[in-house]
């Protein structure tokens, strides 16, 4: 693409993403400044739309970005303003007193219904993982080999889980597998005491290595369940979006997307391993596969560590330089609040 196409396809971005409406040659000679004739124009576009940047809805003459006209549009054109969370833009002011780090679980709320707010789609943030390290465990014999594993995390939270063996237990056996994982592995995350486990199996007696696998596995499922979860805030904004107002197949697969959340745990997973804010444009992700959502989402961190992601997911139509600003300073925010509560 030459200077004079690259001007053309981000003034024909940005005024759709203004508008809504399909952009024309005439608008696209009076936005972009060019002094150049229709027919030039036309064939700039018909370049394009052959690139698979723009394309021809069928009732207009005008035309509209694709997803991977988004793509050329972020990574190429579009120009983030740093970030400096002392110096919020107007419509963010109020909100560092609103994230209070009184309790980790209402900052995530509240972080989850300000993005929602303040970009007028989805707000959504992962709650923070904690390291799973277990301060205590016990076996208590249930019978009909059935064992209840009773796991408390170093911050004092309780899970129980019933894992079934392959023969029954006695008291006793019980007590001795809680007695050496207590005292050889407390203060360990669940992870190292399965890596230590793995070395150690062998000099351990068959019937006790299998038990403390078990636990370990029950204890790592207890800790996942309590701590990957995410919040939704602001699904009923898509309805009033006018990309999906028409599309009732296109917004039911966003709302079963919503209330399943798996998938977004798995996206936003893969946002958490990045650094900075990640953009995901019509689908791209693989995990999100709508060609009419974007994803623009960043970690945050407690203390440097970083625990979750948060982000916003709109229409792939959305002020993306607006949508990065607001995901950035939201991260920093939170993890800011989040650091000060603990």
């Amino acid at each position: 693409m030459d200077e004079r196409a690259r001007t053309l396809l981000k003034t024909l971005v940005e005024r759709y993403i203004a508008d809504g409406q399909p952009v024309g040659s005439r608008t696209l000679s009076r936005a972009s400044g060019l002094e150049l004739s229709p027919a030039t124009i036309r064939n700039v576009m018909a370049d394009l739309e052959e690139l698979g940047l723009i394309a021809s809805p069928h009732t207009s003459a005008g035309r509209i970005p694709t997803p991977r006209g988004y793509r050329v549009f972020v990574d190429t054109m579009l120009t983030a303003r740093p970030v400096d969370i002392h110096h919020t833009p107007p419509e963010m002011a109020g909100v560092r007193e609103q994230l209070q780090p009184d309790q980790p679980q209402r900052v995530i709320a509240q972080a989850a219904h300000l993005l929602s707010n303040l970009s007028h789609f989805v707000g959504v943030v992962t709650a923070p993982r904690r390291a799973g390290v277990f301060r205590h465990i016990e076996f208590l014999r249930l019978g009909d080999k059935r064992v209840l594993v009773i796991l408390v995390s170093t911050d004092g939270d309780v899970q129980n889980r019933v894992v079934f063996t392959q023969r029954d237990y006695s008291q006793g056996e019980l007590v001795e597998a809680t007695n050496l994982l207590n005292s050889h592995y407390a203060g360990l995350t669940i992870d190292e005491v399965r890596e230590r486990l793995r070395d150690e199996v062998s000099s351990l007696r068959e019937e006790i290595a299998m038990l403390m696998k078990a636990a370990v596995q029950a204890g790592s499922e207890a800790l996942n369940d309590s701590t990957e979860q995410v919040v939704v805030s602001g699904e009923r904004n898509l309805l009033g979006v006018e990309d999906f107002g028409n599309d009732l197949g296109a917004l039911r697969k966003m709302f079963n997307l919503f209330e399943q959340k798996t998938e977004l745990m798995r996206l936003l997973e893969t946002s958490s391993r990045a650094e900075g804010v990640r953009i995901y444009i019509g689908g791209e992700s693989g995990v999100v596969p709508y060609e009419e959502l974007s994803v623009v989402s960043a970690p945050y961190e407690v203390d440097g560590r970083i625990v979750g992601t948060l982000g916003v997911i709109g229409p792939t139509r959305m002020a993306y330089d607006r949508m990065i600003q607001l995901v950035d300073i939201t991260s920093r925010l939170v993890s800011n609040a989040l650091s000060m509560s603990k």
